[in-house]
């Protein structure tokens, strides 16, 4: 059993920035896959962001050379630094972690003002 807990969102306006970040409950050492994705109103889940445990990424090309993934093997912790956020990042974003089946955290409120 895997649990994230994810923490950093907000309401922010256009052109600012955020981190997200996601603790595990377990070490990511053991994890496979973590990653970013959003739910926006009406619309499907999405990928946004992967790291993998040899430190591989995707990222969606909607977020390309704005956003960033990255890990911290010490703290159990992924993060998505948000940059040059745009009124179409508004989403519920879940942490994502593989570890031998799906997990996700409770989602955290992304809002990016015009």
């Amino acid at each position: 059993q895997v649990q994230l807990v994810e923490s950093g969102g907000g309401l922010v306006q256009a052109g600012g920035s955020l981190r997200l970040s996601c603790a595990t409950s377990t070490s990511i050492f053991s994890i496979n896959t973590m990653g970013w994705y959003r739910q926006a109103p009406g619309k499907q889940r999405e990928m946004v962001a992967i790291i993998r445990s040899g430190g591989n990424t995707n990222y969606a090309e909607s977020v390309k050379g704005r956003f960033t993934i990255s890990r911290d093997n010490a703290k159990n912790t992924v993060y998505l630094q948000m940059n040059s956020l745009k009124p179409e990042d508004t989403a519920v974003y879940y942490c994502y972690a593989l570890y031998f089946v799906n997990y996700w955290g409770q989602g955290t409120q992304v809002t990016v003002s015009s």
